[in-house]
């Protein structure tokens, strides 16, 4: 029981710890700068060519735009 206790408590330090930033400055965390787009990457998955089920998508969404 004693472990689980330790182990509760250093979860709830390092959660108050990670909220330091915004208890004292009340600012949200945000993302990076640029995010994956900085590293020359035009999407999520670097594949040649996308799956099927994104092909739907895309092909759905060609279609509202005309509609």
């Amino acid at each position: 029981m004693f472990v689980f206790v330790a182990t509760f408590a250093v979860f709830v330090l390092v959660i108050f710890a990670m909220s330091l930033g915004w208890i004292v400055k009340r600012k949200s965390i945000q993302g990076s700068c640029g995010g994956i787009s900085s590293l020359g990457i035009e999407k999520v998955c670097d594949c040649p060519e996308p799956c099927d089920a994104r092909k739907k998508r895309m092909a759905r969404e060609a279609q509202r735009r005309i509609l």
